[in-house]
């Protein structure tokens, strides 16, 4: 069989010796260059599985190599090694295409970790373009839209470049990170999903660093945290804009550093982590107010997905509709209804606020209600919700009654309509309303709603 073959390129012999022995005692062939004109001569004579360059290098910078691989040999990952510290530079050579950076002086555990993510991607020469279906979890649709997606996702899943995944409650973007995360390298090691907005504030370090026991009340064993469960695979934050401040500062160093420090204990423990982060809110705007870090906000931000809301792609409404009837139809066990020509009708004029999320309920509700084998118009009890007039959204302020009740009967008429627009799913609701399901949970109790 023969040996996979590795491009080596920086201007330091100490640095190209390090490396081709490294890599040597991984079973590789290397072939080195000193500059970027004889690694483009290399490139042209013979075929390589993985390319590893520094970024300066003395006839030019390593994010041009970066570009030029990616234009001429797409196929072919390429890793930077960067300055310590220097985050700026790395993250220019993920946008670029690079599938990783490692930093000086060279951990060789990194190295190593990367080099056989970067031989997996290569191994029969391109990630599987993304299927319609991924074992129970689908990506359905033929709209130019959702095509878009699938084609950024194959693209996505052959780097290992922080992801932010974009879009309105109810899109699909944790199934988005799944499918990026399957189709990748990291395939068979954990995808650990958390929901930054579930996680109460003074829980949020021990969730994710982990902590050793008899650190705090209530630390009856060692708890080893949510980035060491990941360890190997992916991270996904969903509701990345819920974390609080002092946690942001946290999970940039975390990412950063590459590693975690549990509660109680003073060393840390190296996590090797891809972060996929999304969030139903708008990060630049909450940057601008003050609410999220900058260099937070570029460290996840690195690629943006946006995710096109159901409304934005009417022609999949059909194709979505009866794919989710057959499969709550067979959770109930029974046979799945058809669909009329009323309810199709009805369906793609409707607008869904909730997304995927609400024609989900919408339809199950409609098996329950349906008769025989066939879903109605009716049985799907479609009402888009009226405006509301200037007057329902600000009530008159009466000098009969205080500011703080005025502020009340303005809260409870959105809380209200927003359980409306999401058939009174909470979650949902504190989506809609860009506050946190705590939030939501305390505003409900205060002002009396059921």
């Amino acid at each position: 069989m023969n040996k996979k073959q590795v491009l080596v390129i920086d201007d330091e012999p100490d640095i190209r010796e390090l490396l081709e022995l490294t890599l040597g005692r991984m079973n590789l062939e290397t072939r080195s260059a000193a500059n970027i004109d004889e690694a483009r001569h290399l490139l042209q004579g013979f075929r390589f599985d993985l390319c590893l360059t520094d970024m300066r290098l003395p006839d030019g910078n390593g994010i041009d190599l970066v570009r030029h691989i990616q234009e001429k040999y797409p196929q072919l990952p390429v890793a930077v090694i960067t300055a310590h510290g220097n985050m700026e530079t790395a993250i220019a050579a993920l946008k670029a295409g690079a599938f990783d950076f490692v930093s000086k002086p060279l951990d060789l555990n990194d190295l190593r970790n990367i080099v056989r993510s970067a031989l997996k991607v290569n191994q029969g020469g391109a990630v599987a373009p993304v299927p319609e279906r991924v074992g129970t979890r689908e990506l359905l649709g033929k709209s130019p839209a959702i095509e878009k997606v699938r084609s950024m996702i194959e693209k996505l899943a052959r780097s290992q470049a922080p992801v932010y995944i974009s879009g309105e409650s109810g899109t699909g973007k944790e199934l988005a990170a799944r499918l990026i995360h399957e189709l990748g390298p990291r395939a068979s090691k954990p995808f650990v999903p958390v929901n930054c907005g579930a996680i109460p504030e003074q829980l949020m370090e021990s969730e994710f660093f982990g902590h050793k026991k008899g650190s705090f009340t209530g630390a009856v064993q060692d708890k080893e945290g949510l980035f060491k469960a990941a360890d190997g695979g992916t991270l996904f934050l969903d509701e990345v804009g819920d974390l609080p401040v002092h946690m942001q500062v946290k999970l940039l160093r975390a990412i950063q550093e590459k590693s975690v420090r549990p509660v109680g204990t003073q060393s840390e423990i190296r996590v090797d982590v891809r972060i996929l982060s999304a969030t139903h809110k708008k990060l630049h705007e909450l940057v601008r107010e003050g609410k999220f870090r900058q260099d937070l906000y570029y460290r996840l931000n690195v690629i943006e997905l946006p995710i096109p809301s159901l409304r934005g792609r009417p022609e999949d409404v059909p194709l979505l509709a009866e794919a989710l009837c057959e499969r709550l139809a067979r959770g109930q066990g029974m046979p799945a209804p058809r669909l009329s020509k009323s309810a199709l009708e009805a369906l793609q004029t409707y607008p869904f606020p909730g997304n995927v999320r609400e024609l989900e309920n919408v339809l199950e509700r409609a098996l329950t209600l349906c008769d025989g084998n066939e879903i109605t118009g009716d049985d799907l009890q479609l009402r888009e919700e009226p405006q509301p007039s200037a007057d329902m959204t600000h009530p008159d302020f009466s000098t009969q009654s205080s500011l703080e009740e005025y502020l009340e009967q303005v809260e409870r008429g959105a809380i209200e309509q927003a359980l409306v627009r999401t058939n009174r799913n909470k979650t949902a609701a504190a989506k809609l309303l860009g506050i946190t399901f705590r939030a939501l949970r305390y505003k409900l109790e205060k002002l009396g709603i059921e």
